[in-house]
Formats: structure tokens, sequence, C-alpha cells
């Protein structure tokens, strides 16, 4: 453990369209002209933090645009053995073989290519009967509690509802409806997410030709399926799946109480890879926003964009919040540019900026004093530039934001980066700026 708190960054005025994927959808929203002219970058303008230029709000115009990624003629050919986890308690007939009676199936896909291919592959069962197709996660809960299906073949990327949230619902709503989730997704702690609903299969899109028909016969013979490419992790079964929620619930990264000793959080957690990196900083946002508080991204292009799926994977309408202004996504390149001079983070455009977005988004958060939880990952690109003593200094300027405004603030670096004697010590020092520290 480490002292005293920590970094964020805020974005250089940019010219910017904010795309964010959740499944099949893609939300696009154009947002107002700022001062400088840059090339595009996905995030969200900053031109309401200069005083020059009327704040502006935060999504304009949100508007939506269905997407279709899968090419539903393509499937690869892996030969691992699938998986199945038995022993989840949902044996359909004498020792968990399928019954012969016909089993109602309700498919439930926004893109209507691949919800026919699936349909068309179940129809050839003469045991299965297709009773509804649904395109969007509401319907897709409604259906699933008036006709009460045997199986539900499952998608994540939804409008209105994604899929595990539905699955969430649906599982209360009607309990003996065995789920078989059917996404393009292939991030093993989305996976985790969907089985932890208590859903009893999981596979890919691209390898549904092969491996749906018997993942139908593994769920509703009451054993629990898991696609092949997954073989290599252990995935957690539904039996578990209460656990596994309360654990992601309740982590060390939940919201800090007005009465703690700490005033402030400002944490930094050094990263062996992405994965580490990504499930904690998923567990950072989602525990601010589930509380009604306010969050700030400041991060590389690829992390805001596996860190929003991973957030819609958790049940939460991004979307909405972006509206209310209470996530905003920032880059962390542009962000560094509009706070350096001379080669060194500027106090005064540091605490400016920044201090007027934190204000600016605690404005969202209603009922109560807000709090906001800010990660950036500026200090990683200076160290990753060879400029530990700027890092540092953004750290100095971190801990001075903290003590103005109610923030937990969390800084993320790659701790390969880390390596020899002089590393080491500046390593020590950017511990001793923070109030605790970790490794994953």
């Amino acid at each position: 453990m480490c002292e005293q708190l920590s970094i964020l960054t805020v974005a250089t005025p940019v010219p910017t369209v904010l795309d964010l994927s959740f499944g099949h959808n893609t939300i696009t929203s154009s947002l107002g002209a700022v001062l400088a002219a840059k090339p595009r970058r996905r995030g969200v303008a900053l031109n309401h933090l200069f005083p020059i230029s009327p704040p502006a709000s935060t999504v304009a115009d949100l508007s939506m645009r269905e997407r279709n990624d899968l090419n539903c003629g393509t499937w690869d050919c892996e030969i691992q053995p699938a998986t199945r986890l038995s022993g989840s308690g949902w044996n359909a007939g004498k020792g968990g073989d399928l019954e012969t009676s016909s089993s109602r199936v309700l498919v439930v896909e926004d893109s209507k290519p691949f919800r026919k291919f699936t349909c068309a592959a179940l129809e050839k069962r003469p045991e299965l009967q297709i009773v509804g197709e649904v395109a969007d996660g509401l319907e897709a809960v409604q259906q699933a509690e008036e006709l009460q299906p045997d199986l539900i073949v499952l998608d994540i990327g939804l409008p209105l509802l994604n899929g595990i949230e539905v699955a969430r619902r649906v599982r209360k709503l009607s309990p003996q409806s065995r789920i078989l989730f059917l996404s393009q997704e292939t991030s093993t702690d989305i996976v985790q997410e969907a089985l932890s609903t208590g859903a009893h299969g999981y596979i890919v899109k691209t390898d549904a030709g092969r491996e749906l028909p018997e993942a139908v016969t593994a769920v509703l013979g009451g054993e629990q399926f898991v696609g092949r490419r997954f073989s290599a992790h252990a995935l957690v079964g539904a039996s578990d799946a209460g656990a596994s929620h309360e654990f992601r619930t309740k982590n060390a990264f939940a919201p800090l109480q007005q009465n703690t000793e700490i005033a402030h959080r400002h944490d930094v957690g050094f990263y062996s890879d992405d994965a580490p990196l990504l499930n904690d900083l998923t567990q950072f946002i989602a525990a601010a926003l589930n509380a009604g508080n306010a969050a700030i991204v400041v991060a590389t292009e690829s992390h805001r964009e596996s860190l929003l799926l991973r957030l819609q994977a958790h049940g939460l309408d991004i979307g909405t919040a972006i509206e209310q202004g209470r996530y905003i996504p920032l880059d962390a390149a542009d962000t560094l540019s509009a706070l350096m001079l001379n080669g060194m983070p500027d106090p005064s455009r540091f605490l400016n900026l920044l201090g007027n977005l934190i204000a600016t988004v605690s404005k969202a958060v209603t009922g109560k004093q807000a709090r906001v939880a800010v990660f950036g990952e500026c200090v990683q690109l200076l160290w990753a530039q060879g400029n530990g003593e700027a890092a540092i200094q953004f750290e100095k300027l971190g801990n001075q934001l903290a003590k103005t405004y109610d923030v937990d603030i969390l800084c993320g670096y790659s701790l390969g980066s880390f390596q020899g004697r002089a590393s080491s010590q500046i390593f020590q020092r950017i511990c001793a700026e923070h109030s605790a520290a970790h490794s994953r």
C-alpha cells in the first residue's frame, strides 16, 4: 500500500463523434464544434471546459443505427472438445436424457438474417417447436413471461434491453425456461457474466453451424454447455451464479462512504496485461454508476470500447448515463496534449480543465452529494514515453484535485514497463503519491 492520491485527464477540444458499440447496435452522437481542429477521435469533446466557449450538452442528437457484424455464411472449424458442465440440476427426463415430447423454443435475435438461420437450424429437429421470434430485449421478457417456453435462444447485443439483463428478468418470470446464449461476444468475462445469470449454455455465433444442435441437446437434457473455444477457461456455472454476482458487486472498488476517515481515494494499479486492468476498471466504474454517482474515463480507444461492452454486460444503460451526463469517456492522448506545456503538465491547465469537468459531471448526480469516479491512463502514456518525472507531477496534481472535489481516482500502469533500478525508484515515488497501490 502506498499513500495519497492521483491522476486523470481531459481531452483536448476536438470535433468528435461518440461511437458506442453495443452488440449489433451502435449509438452515434454528433457533438457540437469545439475550439481546436484535430482528426476525429472517439470520445467526448470538452468544449464546455473552456471559458471562451459556452457550455455544451455532453451528448446531443442521440440516434441509433442497426449494425450487423456477422457473416452468416462463415463458420470456423475448431476441433477441441466442447465443455459440458453437468450436474446443473435441470434434468428433463430419466438420467438427464432429452424427452421425446415437443420442446417449445423462443428465439431472441435482432439480426433478421441470423434469426432466420437459427430458426431454420432448430426446425430441422422434429422434437423442437418454435413458439416465437423476437428482435428486442423488452419484448423478449414479455414473450418469455407469456409463453413460458422450455428453451430461450438468446443474443446479448439487443436493442432496448441487452440479453444479459433479459436473462436476469426471465429467470424470475419464467424460472423453468432454460436459456442458451448465442452471441458474437467472445470475451470470457462476458461469457462468465452471462452464465452467472443462471443461463444454461453459451456458444458463439460463428460456431453455431457446428455447436448449436449439440448445445440444444445438452441444455434440454439438463446439462450446461459452453462452446469448445472456451474449453481452456474455468467458467463459473449457474449453481455458482449468486456467489459470483456477490463478489462483483461487493469488491474493493465499491464507492466510498461519506463518513470514511479518508476524504478522498486515489489508488494506483500496476497490471500485467489488459485483462486484469479491464476487470478492475469495470468494477470501479460500475460501482459508481450503480450507486447513482458519476464517472469519467480517460483511456485509450481500445480500453474505452472494451469497457463499454463490459459495462453493458453488467446490465448498465450506458446510453442513458451519457445522456444524463453521468458518464464521460475521453481519449487519453487528446487529454494529455491539452494539459502539457514544455514536456510537463501545466498546473493551471490541469486544475482548471479537470476541475471544470468534475464540476460539470457532478451536476448530473441528483438527490445527494455527488461523488465522481475518475480513471486515467495519461500517466501510463507519459511513462511509456520515458517521461517518469511528468507522470509523478501528474500524480501530485491529482492529489490536489482530490482535496478539492469529492472524487475517487484510479490510475493504471503497465507492470511490464517498470524494469531496472531507475524504474524501481520511479515506481516507489509513484506509489508514494497514492492512497493505495496494488498489482495484478
